[in-house]
């Protein structure tokens, strides 16, 4: 067991434990996961046990457990991963939509990592035991290309290129309505939304959060728009759409409340670009758009001509 030491910045002053640790640590946990870390001390602040509407002060200091998972816990399992690039660094995966990237509390169903394990034989440890070799994470309902890597050293240069904004990720996605425009650039802060915790939401003060979009294809009441993310925060193009009102197709969190499709929303990570980390060359990988995306743009289009 681990402890992680956070020094509360001015700019938290005033906020409740719980939310702080929710925007800034446990950002892929519930409120209620998080109470019961403070409750059951995994937290404190200032080496003392709080309660978890502690509100923070200035140059506080919260120390967290960290517990990991113990190895049984993960058992390799054959999933089949489309492997479109390895080497002794790193490997790139095309995901399937429908795959989780790596287990939590709350899931427990086969991920990528599950995966992983039974395909490749070594991963990087950064990320501890449930979350091996994983630099970023696309939704479970996303489909397409993420770069794994394979140790410690490829990790933390593709991880620093990541938090630089080095690696380009564009994404394909169908979305609801007609554009005035061919391009446009949204600029609008995200973080986790107030009172819905499984949601992001654009709210001022939240973080720095930038994607470039183009047109590709209209359909009438739907368009096809490539999206290329300068930052990357969590669900960034599912909420950034919907705040411009042209949320994603099929997104159930986002979009309408009669959702389209039965396979979660046509969103497809297309393209990663990435400087390799031992090598120094620029590595560009393409993933086509899977199946029952394109089934269902062939179905818009003889809607439109018809």
């Amino acid at each position: 067991m681990s402890k992680r030491v956070i020094k509360v910045k001015e700019e938290y002053q005033g906020l409740r434990l719980d939310l702080f640790l929710l925007e800034n640590y446990y950002t892929n946990q519930s409120r209620s996961y998080v109470q019961h870390a403070i409750k059951d001390g995994f937290v404190t602040v200032n080496d003392q046990k709080v309660k978890t509407g502690y509100t923070l002060k200035t140059d506080d200091f919260i120390q967290i457990e960290e517990i990991e998972a113990k190895e049984l816990d993960l058992k390799a399992v054959d999933l089949n991963l489309d492997i479109v690039y390895e080497d002794d660094d790193l490997l790139v995966i095309n995901k399937p939509q429908g795959m989780v990237v790596h287990p939590a509390s709350s899931y427990h169903e086969p991920t990528l990592v599950h995966g992983l394990l039974h395909q490749v034989d070594e991963l990087s440890s950064i990320n501890g035991i449930i979350r091996p070799g994983i630099v970023h994470r696309i939704d479970k309902d996303t489909s397409g290309l993420l770069v794994v890597a394979k140790n410690d050293t490829a990790h933390q240069s593709l991880s620093s290129d990541l938090a630089l904004h080095e690696i380009e990720r564009e994404y394909i996605a169908l979305v609801y309505g007609d554009f005035t425009e061919t391009e446009g650039t949204i600029t609008a802060p995200i973080q986790r939304h107030p009172k819905n915790r499984l949601k992001m939401a654009v709210i001022s003060g939240g973080k720095k959060a930038i994607t470039h979009f183009k047109v590709l294809e209209r359909y009438g009441k739907y368009t096809l728009v490539s999206c290329k993310l300068e930052t990357g925060r969590t669900h960034q193009i599912r909420v950034h759409m919907a705040y411009i009102n042209h949320p994603v197709v099929g997104d159930p969190i986002y979009g309408p409340k009669e959702v389209v499709g039965s396979t979660g929303q046509f969103l497809h990570a297309q393209k990663l670009s990435f400087m390799h980390p031992t090598k120094k060359e620029q590595m560009t990988f393409t993933a086509e758009l899977p199946q029952v995306f394109t089934d269902f743009i062939t179905e818009l289009k003889k809607d439109s001509v018809s």
